[in-house]
């Protein structure tokens, strides 16, 4: 069965943003790999500008979020809903849903849709308390406007079946084995094996970075710290500002050359990952098949897939005795190989897109069954 497939969400592909662009690239491309005609709808301003990518279809539309900030996602998914509706697409697969389900009875009634569920946005410490209550209230509508729904983690699978009593699909992000051919491409010259320590996130505070860096300012290591993210937002000004008189942290804006920020995670001495809110976190994975040694948060999300293979962090005060405690020797070393196994059987790209594929096909069917029972009443 090959069917005509939307995802919508996204600012675009390929990701040069985060977490839903970044598992839409792998996605798109794997169903159309597999027959299906798939088409992601792109921001004006994206920075790739062609009309397809791998073979998946682009369409770009008007996205304002650069002249008037937030409220301009909320435009810039009314337009991809509103050429959606002109598509006739068997399925509509809906990354999150801060700013879409609002438009929930807008969504074409012709496709079946999927919503990925995210993770429990409104918990994110960025939000005001006026903007936290939103975000409830667009979770609740995107639960009532979607007929499936997927969970990238079986914390939220569970939230979900808690809160609303409705059944999700588990299935989480990938992540691609790090290979020989990938440390070849990419030099070490700035940097000395396992000579610094490293985080990778968007500049937001329930990423735990002025957690992070506290702890480690606070401590006597000789070794560099890298920080990379973009830190233009106000909170990015903000740790920059505050740590700027401590040598040994360097941040080194965004990298979306996937090549490098690999060979980084892996020649890192420790990977810190604070993320504390959301599902499974891309950037983790990627820490995981790049065999860095991690550090994270202490949060179920991230208990439940590093399990015991992660040494974990409440405060600054345990990130700093990490920082002058951690050693890399063999239990560390079984740490990193059994985090390897976990890409290797359980996040690996090929099952996700054959989880993502089997999943899309029983829910077209399961309507398309249920209509045809309908118009025979």
């Amino acid at each position: 069965m090959k069917l005509k497939i939307a995802i919508l969400g996204t600012r675009g592909i390929p990701n040069h943003y985060g977490g839903f662009e970044h598992i839409s690239e792998y996605i798109s491309e794997g169903l159309v790999q597999k027959g299906h005609s798939v088409t992601v709808y792109n921001s004006h301003q994206h920075p790739y500008q062609q009309k397809s990518w791998n073979g998946v279809n682009l369409v770009h539309c008007y996205d304002p979020e650069y002249l008037i900030g937030t409220a301009g996602q909320f435009i810039y998914d009314f337009n991809c809903l509103r050429d959606a509706r002109k598509r006739n697409f068997d399925v509509i697969l809906i990354m999150g849903y801060t700013s879409s389900s609002v438009w929930g009875k807008l969504y074409p009634q012709e496709s079946v849709i999927i919503t990925n569920m995210d993770g429990l946005e409104w918990k994110r410490t960025k939000y005001s308390k006026p903007v936290q209550q939103f975000l409830k209230y667009a979770e609740k509508l995107a639960v009532k406007h979607s007929q499936f729904y997927i969970a990238d983690s079986m914390v939220i699978k569970s939230y979900l079946k808690d809160k609303y009593a409705i059944n999700s699909s588990y299935i989480p992000y990938g992540a691609d084995l790090y290979s020989p051919q990938e440390k070849e491409q990419f030099s070490l010259t700035e940097m000395q094996k396992e000579d610094y320590f490293l985080l990778m996130a968007r500049m937001e505070p329930e990423n735990n970075i002025e957690t992070i860096l506290d702890g480690f300012t606070n401590s006597n290591s000789e070794k560099n710290f890298k920080v990379l993210g973009d830190t233009q937002n106000k909170f990015g000004k903000f740790i920059t500002d505050k740590f700027k008189n401590d040598e040994r942290i360097k941040f080194k804006g965004s990298n979306f050359n996937n090549v490098a920020v690999r060979s980084l995670q892996n020649n890192s001495y420790l990977y810190f990952h604070g993320h504390s809110v959301g599902g499974t976190n891309p950037s983790l994975l990627e820490a995981m098949a790049s065999e860095a040694l991690i550090a994270a948060h202490d949060n179920p999300f991230n208990k439940s897939v590093l399990e015991k293979d992660a040494f974990y962090f409440n405060n600054a005060v345990d990130v700093r005795k990490l920082i002058e405690t951690v050693q890399r020797k063999d239990p560390e070393k079984q740490m990193v190989q059994n985090n390897l196994l976990k890409i290797q059987y359980q996040f690996n790209w090929e099952k996700v897109i054959d989880a993502y594929e089997e999943f899309i096909i029983e829910c077209y069917c399961k309507v398309k069954d249920e209509r045809i029972i309908s118009n025979k009443r």
